[in-house]
């Protein structure tokens, strides 16, 4: 199967049903299956107008989530090119980056984000085409990024309908295979360099019938609230190729702030969140009832049930299943909604498996705490932390590795960091994890030292790089603290040059503008000395240790 597949046998079974929704002025916005494949077919002809060849020819997105970004992808990946998905928050180093390593010759980006690419494109000799997307509205006609002019996406668009509606379309001519590789996906993985790890249509495709195999209850009726990034591994598997392969409905927020507002307006039905999202939302619940004696009356009484309708009423009235996934959720969260008949489950995944390996089934037993059982098709077993050729003993906590339909084919142009994460067929995780009777797994411990922050994961020697560029920053530490909504954050430690003070609270500020969101850090220490190992260098465990306990 391929993910092309499952979006044309939707659209060919019920045209008419909706496919996407999102605001735009204020308005609720429609596209149905039809709709969208009309314009799919339109998009991949301007791939074919821009000299494109699939297979050959690498695309990136760089766009907030949208319908046209699920289009545009589409577009391409299913004629066989291969997508480089990019967080438009990140910095132009690591944008450049990708861009090269990926060999990226047509960038599909927005006016807003245009100033990035204007930065690095004398990095970028690949480089070819800039096309300005901005949500359909005419844009780009004016614009240049260095020698290569932009190219307006929805005059363009437009165009080429004629051609795209007709049998001899560059959308019918070339048809994705299962072995093709989707998506090449950045991660920062174990040295702090991204590598990219390359994704097949079947890849991701095993990994949604998996998943819906685990969670029994998705059907074409539910409505997906999307509200984490697309770019993102775990959302694109479960919120973009598990609806399309039951051809259910998608749903965007317009933005952050909006979510209770935008849940209430299209009352979805599932939710897929990180636990910040779902603490934020815990809490606000929380709050409420605090600030209510009649409510606080009803639970006293006994009728908490009648204080639940009202909570599911004000998040929609329809949301029957919230998944958890990028970072463990708190026990007092997953029990405390619940309590309020909001069924949420956890689920555990890396970018190098499409995005999920485990979660909890949503009929049967829920162990909160966990990350439940293997998707159908996984084996998951543990291996010694030292030598991950020896087993453990049952029982005791060892490095997780699995092996499935959903893991990657490798990483892009890196064989040696494939011989490294493969050993026996199965994929080391880093996470060290124990599973219990049921097959139930729990992640106890890192190998790695990246920082698990809402969802996304940040390595300490890309903050500790930039720290390092200020003149009197002689040492610099950076590791993840407890962090009641977001699981981790980035915390610093420094130490000076002789001679030289700086305001640990103008350090933090000159620090964090550099950074990309999810980067910045809590707190900037400035200490006298950083703590070393034997032989002089700086010990990140002890650091831990004397902040942590």
């Amino acid at each position: 199967m391929t993910i092309r597949s499952y979006f044309d046998r939707a659209a060919a079974q019920a045209p008419e049903h909706i496919a996407v929704q999102y605001r735009e002025d204020n308005h609720v916005r429609s596209r149905s299956y039809g709709e969208m494949a009309l314009r799919i077919s339109t998009v991949a002809e301007l791939a074919g107008h821009l000299g494109l060849v699939p297979r050959q020819s690498m695309v990136a997105l760089i766009l907030e989530n949208s319908p046209e970004w699920m289009e545009i992808y589409l577009a391409h990946s299913g004629c066989g090119f291969t997508v480089v998905p990019i967080d438009p928050k990140l910095r132009s180093t690591e944008v450049a980056f990708m861009l090269q390593d990926a060999g990226v010759v047509a960038v599909y980006t927005d006016t807003r984000h245009l100033p990035l690419l204007q930065e690095i494109a004398a990095e970028l000799p690949l480089l070819r085409h800039i096309v300005i997307v901005d949500n359909g509205r005419e844009a780009g006609a004016d614009l240049t990024c260095g020698q290569i002019p932009c190219i307006a996406f929805s005059k363009q668009v437009a165009a080429l309908a004629t051609a795209a509606a007709g049998p001899a379309s560059f959308y019918q001519r070339h048809v994705a295979r299962d072995e093709d590789i989707a998506s090449i996906i950045y991660t920062s993985g174990t040295t702090g360099v991204p590598k990219g790890a390359m994704l097949t249509h079947a890849n991701f495709c095993a990994d949604a019938e998996g998943a819906l195999q685990l969670i029994t209850v998705i059907t074409t009726s539910d409505r997906f609230m999307i509200v984490l990034p697309l770019f993102h591994s775990f959302s694109f598997t479960a919120n973009f190729i598990v609806p399309l392969c039951v051809g259910a409905r998608m749903q965007f927020v317009s933005n952050l702030r909006n979510v209770g507002e935008d849940l209430k307006l299209f009352s979805p039905t599932i939710l897929m969140a990180v636990p910040l999202l779902v603490d934020k939302m815990y809490a606000k619940i929380e709050s409420g009832i605090r600030h209510n004696f009649l409510a606080r009356l009803l639970i006293m009484l006994g009728l908490r049930s009648v204080i639940a309708l009202g909570v599911r009423r004000n998040l929609g009235g329809a949301l029957r299943l919230i998944v958890v996934g990028g970072a463990p959720c708190s026990k007092k969260v997953l029990i405390g909604m619940r309590k309020f008949g909001l069924p949420i489950i956890e689920g555990y995944g890396l970018t190098e498996s499409s995005g999920v390996v485990s979660a909890n089934p949503y009929a049967g037993l829920n162990k909160s705490g966990t990350i439940g059982q293997p998707v159908p098709g996984t084996v998951v077993k543990l291996v010694d932390k030292e030598d991950p050729s020896k087993a453990v003993p049952e029982g005791e906590p060892g490095e997780l590795v699995f092996s499935g339909p959903q893991v990657m084919k490798g990483y892009w142009n890196l064989p040696q960091a494939d011989e490294e994460v493969f050993i026996d067929g199965f994929l080391r995780t880093g996470d060290v994890a124990v599973i219990d009777e049921d097959g139930y797994i729990k992640i106890v411990d890192r190998l790695k030292d990246m920082i698990a922050v809402g969802g996304f994961k940040v390595f300490p020697s890309q903050v500790e790089e930039v720290l390092y560029k200020h003149e009197a920053v002689k040492e610099a530490l950076v590791i993840g603290v407890p962090d009641d909504y977001r699981g981790e954050s980035p915390k610093a430690f420094v130490a000076l040059e002789e001679g030289m003070v700086v305001d640990s609270a103008a350090l933090k500020d000159w620090l964090n503008v550099q950074l990309g969101k999810h980067e910045r850090v809590v707190d900037v220490v400035v200490r006298d000395s950083l703590p070393k190992t034997m032989i002089g260098k700086l010990d990140r465990k002890a650091l831990r240790a004397e902040e942590l306990g």
